[in-house]
């Protein structure tokens, strides 16, 4: 098994890189710290199994596994990251990657997970599993999500307005909705919802 490593943390990346170079059929054949660069180097090195971090600059892991999909589905991908939230699980598995494990996951069962994801089966980390069914779907729009992620940088309603070219009425009517939603007290906490719930990627 060919396998191409995503992570932007070169610590971590050399970790796997080691460890997964112990078995002697799995080959890391790729080694990459963005995710806009998945697609092209998983092509070049012909990997068939691609592990990635969901939060990478460039494009995060949802967003590569997405393109490896529609792109290269000889490829298949697995998500390994430090943030194992249901959100993330849920999105990663309509982005099309076939499997979903947390970094702390043991050795020899990420091992497993990449023979299992290269010949063809599902791999998702059960108590995730169990987490993301109960959690369901995020309640968000895609605007309001759009409103909470620039919050995160512009945390004042006019920022965000002058941020997004939207009125400050619209921004605070998309606030006030997400507040709602999350069950939240102010949109400080409603961002660390959505993002604890894993609403805000890909």
């Amino acid at each position: 098994m060919r396998v191409l490593l995503a992570d932007d943390q070169a610590l971590v990346r050399g970790a796997l890189a080691s460890l997964l170079s112990l078995e002697p059929d799995i080959e890391v054949v790729a080694q990459v710290d963005r995710g806009d660069v998945v697609v092209a180097e998983a092509r070049r090195s012909g990997a068939t199994v691609a592990l990635l971090d969901v939060e990478m600059p460039g494009a995060d892991g949802l967003s590569a596994a997405r393109a490896l999909s529609a792109e290269l589905p000889a490829c298949r991908s697995l998500i390994v990251t430090t943030f194992g939230r249901p959100g993330y699980l849920r999105r990663a598995l309509e982005a099309g990657a076939a499997g979903f494990v947390v970094k702390d996951t043991p050795a020899e069962q990420l091992a497993d997970a990449v023979r299992r994801v290269a010949n063809g089966f599902r791999v998702v980390d059960p108590v995730l599993a169990a987490e993301s069914l109960a959690a369901g779907p995020s309640p968000l729009t895609p605007r309001e999500t759009e409103v909470l992620i620039s919050f995160r940088t512009a945390p004042t309603v006019a920022g965000v307005a002058a941020h997004l070219h939207l009125s400050v009425g619209t921004v605070r009517n998309h606030l006030s909705s997400a507040i709602g939603k999350t069950a939240a007290r102010n949109a400080t906490e409603a961002l660390r919802v959505a993002a604890d719930n894993g609403w805000l990627l890909g």
